[in-house]
This record gives C-alpha cells, sequence and structure tokens, in this order.
C-alpha cells in the first residue's frame, strides 16, 4: 500500500492579528498531515510482527474489557510499533494513558495538575512523581494524535509549548510554598505576593517547543527586600533563589520515573556564573551594560511565566529596547553572521550532515533568515516585534522584505522540518535531529511522516533544505563571506552555550591532548566568568570574542601546559576593561605570540605582566624586546625617559620610574629565558638598573626638599654630601629578579650650619629628611606598585641606629663596634651613589677595616657560628627539594667562605679588597695562593651554577627550592669548606641542616 504525504496548503488572508491564548494567525500557509492508516496488519515486516508482540503484551498485563479491546486494536498496535515511547507510556499506566488519548482535547491542565497535585503535600517526592506522570501521560497523548496525522505543526507546537508553561507553573507555585513555612513570602509595594517571574526563552518562548525540549529559563523578580511572615526573614534574592533551584529539581533531576524537562539556565544574566535569580532593575542593568548581540537574538523570543499581565507588560518595555533598536540596525546582520558561523563550525564538528535542525538549511537557519530581518527592523517596524517565527516570515513578506514565493517555500520546509523533528524525538522520547542511519528506525519515521519509503522521505527533506540554505545565504552570507583573518576556528570556545562535551571535542582537534582538554576548557569557563565581572563594555566584548580564542588557537599550536594558558588568560582578565590593549594584542599578532612565549616561559614575568599591564608596549616589537641596552647606557636612558614628564608632576615622576624599571626589568628577563644573556650579565643589567633609578630617586628627593628648605652651603646635585652604600646582591653585582636593596645612607661630616632657602632648617636634619624621602620615593605603592623594597638593617646599630650616619661615625663604628658578620657584609658593600671624593673616602674606611689583622681560630668560630644561626632561621625545608641557598655547600656557605678569605687575609694580600662580588674576589684569592686551582674551579664553578638556578626559580617563582639532585656539588663545597673552616664546624653544621 502507498501512503502519501498529503499537504492542505491554506492561504489565510488575515494579517494583523496578534497571537493570542496557544495559537497564532498567519498570512502564509498551514502544513497539515493526513490521518495515517493505523491497521497494524498492513505494516511491513517485521514492524508488523513486533505490532502484534506489543499489543499482545498489552492485552495480557492490562485486559481490556472486549468492547474496548477492539476499540484500541484499530490504532494502539500501529502506534506501539512506531513510537516506543508511546509503548512504554502505556505498557506502565495503561487506561490512566489510554482516557486522554480518548478524549482527546485535553481541558485545562492548570486545573488538572492542581488536582493532581493536592495529596501530595508538602513531599516534593511524591509532587516530582505526579509531574513527571502527568508529562509522560500527555505527552504520549500529543504524540499519538501528531503520529496519527491529526494535528497541524502549528497546532501541535501551541499544545506542547502549553503543556510546558503549566508544568512550569504548577511547579513554580509548589516551590514558592515549600519556602513559606520557614522564610515567608516576598510582597510588592502593595502588600500583594511577588511571584517568582519565570522567562521562556527559546522554542519556548515562541511556543514552539519540541516534543522531546530541554527548556531555557531565566528567573526573576520585581524588587529586593525581606520576606515576611515565616520563622526567619530573608533577603528576597536569597529567596527567589531557594525557589529557582527547587523548581528546576521539581523539573529536572532524574529519578525513577525520568524527569520533566532538562532545564538550562546558561541563558541567564552571566551565564553559570551569574545569579540564579535577579531583580527587574538587576536584569535591566545587565542587559543595558553588559548585553550582547547574541542576547539580543535570545530575548526576540523571551516570554514571561508565573507573571501577573502588569508584570509581564513591565518586563517587556524595560527589555524591548535592549532587542529592538530604534533605528534600522545592519550591526545585528554581522553579530547573526558570527553566531551563524559558529554554528557550522560546531554542526561540522559533531558531525550533523543529517542534522535537520543545524545542518545546512536547517530548521536554525530558517530562524535566522526571520530574526535577522527582525533584529535589523524590529525597532522600527513593530510587526516585526513578535515570538511567532512563522508571523515573522510573514510580515518580511508584507514589508517586502521577502518575497510571497520565497515565504511560501520557507514555511513549508519550516512546517515539513519540524514535523519529521517531532516524529524523530517521539519514537523514544529523546533530543535528536539526526536522521536514521538503520533502517528499521529509517521505516518508522518514514511511516510516520506518510512516506512508503524513506528514500522518499529523504527526497523531500533534501529539496527543503536546499531551497532554505539558497535563501539564507541571500540573506545573511556565505560562510567564506563570514570568515575573515580575524575569525579563529575556536570562536566557539567562548559563546555561552557550548555543552562540556562539545567543548572538549573542539579542543581535542585544536591539538589539545585529551588528558588536558579538561583542564583548558575549565580555564576557558572561569576566564570568561571573571572578565564578565570587569564589565568590559561593547568594544572590549567584541574584542574579547576574537583575543580569547585567538589565545587558545596560539597556546594549542604551542603545546603549552594548561598553566601558561592560566598565565595568559590572567592578563586578559586585568585588561578586559582597557580596550587600548585588547585592540594591542588583537591587531599586533607578534605582541600576543610573545605574551604567551613569556607566559610559558616564567610564571614571575606574566604575573609582572598581569600587574603591570602597561608592559604589554613593550611586546610590540620583539626585536627590542630582547635587545637589552648597554650597560653603561642605563642612568642616560632612565633619564630620558623622566624628562618627559615636568619636574614639579612628582607622583607623575614616581609612577614613570617604576614603569621604567619594569619594562628594564622585563626586557632583561625576556632575554634571560631566551637565553640571549649570559648569567652574570643577568645581574650586571639588574644591578646597573638599579643603580639608575637610585641616582633618579636621590635627585627626586633632593628636588623637592631644596625646592622648600634650600640646600646646605656649598652642596647641590652633583657633590650634595649625601651617599647611598649598596650592601648585599646590589653591593656586589648580584641583583636577581625581585631583590629587595640592602641600602645605608650616609653623608660628609656635617658642621652646624643651616640650608639656604626660604624655610631654612639645620643641615643634620635636611640629610635625614633627604634619606626619609629617598626612602619614601622607594616604597611608596603606587597604581604601579613600589619601586624596591628597601632593607635599612645593616647600617650601624641596626634598626636602632640613625637613618644617615656621616662619614667619620660610620668609620668610628666599624673600628670599635662592629661584630664580625657586619664586616663580612662590608665585603659585599659598595657606593653606588656619591660624589667622587665621598667615594674615594668610603673605600678607604672600607679597606681599612677589612684588612685588619685577625686572629683566624677566632675568625673561624664567629665565621661558622654566625652561619649555623642562619641555617637554623633560614633553611627552607622540602622534602622533595633542596634550598639552593641554604643548604650545606649552597650559595651562602661559598659566600661566607669568600668573605673568610678577605676578613683573614687582606692584611697581607689588600688586592682582596678591590672588588665586592664573590667570583672576582676568589679569582684574586687564587692568585694569592689561598686556593688551588681546583678549589677555585669548585666555588666558581657550583656559584656560577647554584645563581644560576636560583634566577630560573625566581622566574618560575618557587623560592629557591631546586628539585635537582645537587648532592654531588654541595660535597665538592663542604670538602673546601673544611680545608678552609675546619672539619668539626662543618660536620656540626651539617648535622644542624639536617634536623
Amino acid at each position: 500500500m502507498k501512503v502519501k504525504l498529503n499537504v492542505a496548503l491554506h492561504s489565510l488572508l488575515v494579517r494583523h492579528h496578534h497571537v493570542t491564548n496557544r495559537h497564532f494567525i498567519t498570512g502564509v500557509t498551514m502544513l497539515k498531515f493526513a490521518p495515517r492508516h493505523t491497521d497494524y496488519q498492513q505494516l511491513p515486516e517485521p514492524m508488523k510482527q513486533l505490532a502484534q508482540q506489543r499489543w499482545q503484551q498489552f492485552i495480557e498485563q492490562h485486559e481490556p474489557a472486549p468492547q474496548r479491546q477492539q476499540t484500541l486494536a484499530a490504532w494502539l498496535p500501529w502506534t506501539m510499533a512506531i513510537s516506543d515511547f508511546v509503548c512504554k507510556v502505556v505498557m506502565r499506566y495503561g487506561e490512566q494513558a489510554l482516557e486522554p488519548m480518548f478524549r482527546r482535547q485535553p481541558g485545562s491542565h492548570k486545573a488538572a495538575l492542581a488536582t493532581q497535585l493536592a495529596p501530595c503535600g508538602d513531599s516534593e517526592v511524591q509532587v516530582m512523581h505526579a509531574l513527571r506522570r502527568y508529562r509522560q501521560i500527555e505527552m504520549a497523548r500529543l504524540a499519538t494524535q501528531d503520529l496519527m496525522g491529526e494535528l497541524t505543526v502549528p497546532d501541535f507546537l501551541a499544545a506542547n509549548s502549553s503543556l510546558a508553561d503549566a508544568l512550569i507553573e504548577a511547579a513554580a507555585e509548589w516551590a514558592a510554598k515549600s519556602q513559606q513555612a520557614r522564610y515567608g513570602q516576598a510582597f510588592d509595594s502593595q502588600g500583594e505576593v511577588m511571584p517568582l517571574v519565570v522567562i521562556a526563552m527559546g522554542k519556548l518562548g515562541g511556543e514552539e517547543l519540541n516534543f522531546s525540549s530541554d527548556i531555557d529559563l531565566i528567573f526573576c523578580f520585581e524588587h529586593g527586600g525581606q520576606t515576611q511572615g515565616g520563622r526567619q526573614s530573608i533577603e528576597h534574592s536569597v529567596f527567589f533563589t531557594r525557589v529557582g533551584q527547587t523548581l528546576i529539581k521539581l523539573l529536572g533531576q532524574q529519578t525513577i520515573d525520568g524527569q520533566v524537562f532538562r532545564v538550562d539556565m546558561r541563558l541567564r544574566p552571566f551565564g553559570q556564573s551569574g545569579p540564579m535569580a535577579v531583580s527587574f532593575a538587576a536584569l535591566e542593568d545587565y542587559y543595558q551594560e553588559q548585553g550582547r548581540n547574541w542576547e539580543r537574538y535570545a530575548m526576540v523570543k523571551a516570554r514571561y511565566l508565573n507573571a501577573t499581565p502588569e508584570l509581564e507588560q513591565q518586563l517587556f518595555s524595560m527589555l524591548r529596547p535592549f532587542v529592538y533598536r530604534r533605528y534600522i540596525d545592519y550591526s545585528a546582520i554581522e553579530a547573526l553572521r558570527k553566531m551563524k558561523l559558529l554554528i557550522n563550525q560546531e554542526a561540522r564538528r559533531r558531525g550533523v550532515a543529517d542534522n535537520i535542525k543545524l545542518g545546512l538549511g536547517g530548521i536554525r537557519e530558517i530562524e535566522f533568515i526571520a530574526q535577522t530581518f527582525q533584529l535589523i527592523r524590529g525597532g522600527r517596524e513593530r510587526d516585526l516585534q513578535t515570538r511567532s517565527l512563522i508571523k515573522a516570515l510573514h510580515v518580511c513578506e508584507k514589508l517586502q522584505l521577502l518575497s510571497n514565493a520565497d515565504v511560501s517555500r520557507l514555511h513549508e520546509a519550516y512546517m515539513t522540518l519540524r514535523k519529521v523533528e517531532h516524529v524523530l524525538q517521539q519514537l523514544n522520547d529523546e533530543q535528536t535531529q539526526t536522521l536514521p542511519q538503520d533502517e528499521d528506525t529509517q521505516l518508522r519515521v518514514a511511516l510516520a511522516c506518510g512516506f512508503e519509503t524513506f528514500e522518499l522521505c529523504q527526497q523531500r527533506i533534501a529539496a527543503h533544505m536546499q531551497e532554505v540554505h539558497r535563501q539564507f545565504l541571500n540573506v545573511v552570507g556565505s560562510e567564506e563571506e563570514l570568515q575573515t583573518e580575524n575569525d579563529s576556528a575556536l570562536s566557539i570556545l567562548w559563546q555561552d552555550l557550548l555543552d562540556d562535551a562539545t567543548a572538549l571535542d573542539v579542543l581535542k582537534e585544536a591539538g589539545v591532548g585529551a588528558d588536558h582538554a579538561g583542564d583548558w576548557w575549565q580555564a576557558i569557563q572561569l576566564c570568561r566568568q571573571q572578565v564578565r565581572k570587569r564589565s568590559p563594555g561593547t568594544r572590549g566584548r567584541e574584542l574579547l570574542a576574537t583575543l580569547v580564542p585567538r589565545i587558545v588557537e596560539y597556546a594549542a599550536q604551542g603545546a603549552v601546559a594548561v598553566e601558561s594558558l592560566q598565565r595568559a588568560f590572567a592578563v586578559v582578565q586585568t585588561i578586559a576593561s582597557r580596550t587600548a590593549y585588547l585592540d594591542l594584542l588583537v591587531n599586533n599578532a607578534g605582541a600576543l605570540r610573545q605574551l604567551l612565549v613569556l607566559c610559558h616561559a616564567s610564571p614571575w614575568i606574566a604575573h609582572q605582566i598581569e600587574r603591570y599591564p602597561h608592559l604589554l608596549d613593550e611586546l610590540i616589537d620583539p626585536q627590542q624586546l630582547y635587545n637589552l641596552p648597554e650597560l653603561t647606557s642605563y642612568r642616560a636612558q632612565v633619564q630620558e625617559f623622566l624628562n618627559r614628564i615636568p619636574l614639579d608632576e612628582m607622583e607623575a615622576q614616581m609612577e614613570a620610574l617604576r614603569q621604567v624599571k619594569q619594562s628594564f626589568q622585563l626586557k632583561v628577563a625576556a632575554a634571560d629565558v631566551a637565553d640571549g644573556v649570559a648569567l652574570m650579565r643577568v645581574s650586571d643589567h639588574l644591578t646597573f638598573l638599579a643603580e639608575a633609578v637610585i641616582e633618579q630617586v636621590v635627585a627626586m628627593a633632593w628636588q623637592q626638599l631644596t625646592d622648600r628648605h634650600g640646600a646646605p652651603p656649598g652642596r647641590d646635585l652633583h657633590n650634595s654630601g649625601f651617599a647611598v652604600i649598596g650592601y648585599g646582591k646590589l653591593g656586589g653585582i648580584e641583583l636577581g629578579y625581585g631583590s629587595d636593596l640592602d641600602l645605608v645612607f650616609v653623608c660628609d661630616d656635617i658642621q652646624d650650619t643651616q640650608t639656604q632657602g626660604e624655610r631654612p632648617i639645620d643641615s643634620q636634619q635636611f640629610y635625614l629628611r633627604l634619606a626619609q624621602r629617598v626612602l619614601h620615593l622607594f616604597t611608596t605603592r603606587t597604581l604601579s606598585g613600589v619601586l624596591y623594597d628597601v632593607d635599612m638593617r645593616l647600617r650601624p646599630s641596626g634598626n636602632a641606629g640613625l637613618m644617615v650616619i656621616q662619614l667619620s661615625t660610620y668609620d668610628d663604628y666599624l673600628g670599635r663596634e662592629a661584630w664580625t658578620w657586619e664586616l663580612q657584609a662590608l665585603v659585599r658593600a659598595r657606593m653606588v651613589f656619591g660624589h667622587e671624593h665621598m667615594h674615594r673616602r668610603f673605600e678607604q674606611i672600607r679597606r681599612r677595616h677589612l684588612a685588619q689583622p685577625r686572629d683566624l681560630d677566632a675568625l673561624r668560630h664567629d665565621i661558622v657560628s654566625m652561619r649555623e644561626k642562619m641555617r637554623q632561621h633560614l633553611l627552607k625545608r622540602s622534602a622533595q627539594g633542596v634550598d639552593i641557598k641554604q643548604m650545606p655547600g649552597g650559595m651562602t656557605d661559598i659566600e661566607f667562605l669568600t668573605q673568610y678569605l678577605v676578613l683573614a687575609h687582606a692584611d697581607k694580600y689588600p688586592q682582596l679588597c678591590t672588588y665586592t662580588d664573590n667570583v672576582r674576589i676568589l679569582e684574586h684569592a687564587e692568585k694569592a695562593g689561598l686556593l688551588n686551582q681546583a678549589q677555585l674551579a669548585v666555588l666558581i664553578d657550583n656559584y656560577k651554577l647554584l645563581r644560576a638556578k636560583n634566577h630560573r626559580l625566581s622566574l618560575a617563582e618557587q623560592q629557591g627550592i631546586s628539585h635537582d639532585d645537587l648532592s654531588a656539588n654541595a660535597e665538592q663545597v663542604l670538602s673546601v669548606w673544611q680545608v678552609l673552616l675546619g672539619s668539626a664546624t662543618v660536620n656540626k653544621a651539617g648535622a644542624e641542616a639536617a634536623k
């Protein structure tokens, strides 16, 4: 028997009626499928056998009366053979399921649900059971009517949407009551109970809900306040969040009875990271400030449930300006193009060539055609402000945006594809739009759609989809036209609507390993959540939509770890509201690649850029980034940078000084991680940079102070009578990344004079204020942080001593009061700022005190004792690594050996006082015969090795703990320690360190 598709085309000329109740009237054709021949005896094998088997099982299980059985036999076996879902419901519920099928019309869902839920009381389990039972039976009724050809597609869509509305509103009412005893109710300003308003989006919002569909919802409430009438009063936002969570559970939780609907809340403001329920005011603020183009697209379908007519009108009036611009909005078509491009990309990845929704010419393209015109012209053409796709197409025809023939073809295609979609889902209550591959299911689809064979059905579908895609390209443009050089294939990852499984597939295809794709996807989602909190604005959102996918793409190409991606995202989050920096990275591929390279190479660099985004400017020209200045040019380059800023703008000067220091420091670090600069030169650059900064800080402090008080007699900036002595790493020309500065401030011997200005002060007080001002300029935190952390504990008498000390007093202190450890520190002391005559005087003082004859046994005792104390207090213990500074045989041991050689032998070998860095001191010690060549090699080679590792650890932010096996290196250093300082003390020091 040949079963044909009977299409009745009705030209309805009523053009301007509003959508009312659950039905709409259009000026285009209606598609009705003729009633089926439902005699199962005419089904082809093996469908006939399946129908007989299921029918017999039903009779045995439910034992219908003979007359009832005869009536059912005319259609039920056929329906159960076509639809597994209808079969399961009928077998489970028997007469409860059959009675509505005979009744055909459902009556009032609201009244029926109230009756069914009344006996449930406050039992959430029973309510969930009742809702699911009602949903299954009513959906089986609709499926039966639809499969038998008794419903037009619009009637089915309206009926299905009406059922969903009733289930949602019944669940919302019970959810609110479930919170009432404890929290009371929320009331509006007139004292009326305020409901949780449910905004239905997507197909449900347009009253075009699929048979087996999830539902997209947004929860909102009229205004904030406190609940009243319960045992506990809470904020409205908290109350409605609890109501919303209960509602989602009632509808979406899987139980033995299944679920009512899969609930998707990702369309709410801020997506998955946003609050569950928001006030009307918060909703309005979000769409005004944060709303994106795809949200305009989604809001076209928005419909309001569980609300009074007044609340519905309030929401519609509030959100309409966001959705529909008052002018002809051609920018909307670009956003829709991008969205469709992303959908096409997803469709290809998911292999949806046979998908009648997402495939080329599918249902989604029909929706895009209509909504493109709605968003472009809806602000001026009120008739386009409709949730109904069919009505929107008719208005396009009326406005001559589409021809009558085109609208008719689109309408027929839409009705056909939606009919096929419903059949696919009615087979087993599954959310699918993909044509089946197995012959049995293909035959079911064909029969349900009125075709003798699946091939004929497929031909009709293909013809419709081809026509739809032709019209889609005419309206929106081809993919080749849409794809630009700025579009990343990974753009879809930045959209809110991508499910986890698809996202992981996308990342895997991009080259991210299966073991890491989940971490990458989590990082992308977290970045999106954090960016939204920054309020990037419209332009920022557009740039981020290009930038973030490109970062993922470049990172995947470079096979970097997810930690590197997270560091890059941290930078993005910092600059999310600063479009100039976003523009820089979007429009300069080289800069973006450099950012990823540096984020991968060093967490320290990444965090510097994150904290100080102005450093992104340094990435524009990679050649300049890695091109370090000559050491002697730092002073001039820092000075040149500051010359751009007026001297009287002190805050700007302070900010600029921090920025220039950070910029040069970044250059050094970039060259370092690229192996473009030797270890010793890294410290040289960082040290010379610090000296240039110190010079500028003193100059700024001098300027400020002399402008107010004048200078001491005979003094100027060139010969200020003030000097800065660098100790530790600064003095030893061994600064590292993030090193603080060990400083001591000294001045010439002060006469009893006053400064020569309008507000004179004592010269001694002047130098004290100068030192305080210098310290202030270093340590004050501006937008770009502190300049350097400064440690002044090495000054005479430590923290109890004067902030600035006269050179004669300094000399006297070293001769009379200094401890051995202070003389050890003096070995590495160096004047880094001061007039030449002060420099000479300081060197004389330093050499004289270092070269004093000493009792070597006492010296060794003091040095070893100090080393043991340091190790006890400073050694960082780790189960997996070693502290390369404080471990026995580590960096500090080498430094102590060097200091011992100077203090023990400088009286005989004054050349040991020439330099302050360890390497050159050790070289002089070898020349003096204090070390042999093997010992020299052990100390210098290991010192360089440990310093190199320390630099790398600093860049990796690992705080001096190395996971390498350095035991052999440590033993070499300890062997020299034993020779110079004695085996007993070494053993004691090693034992203390091992505790």
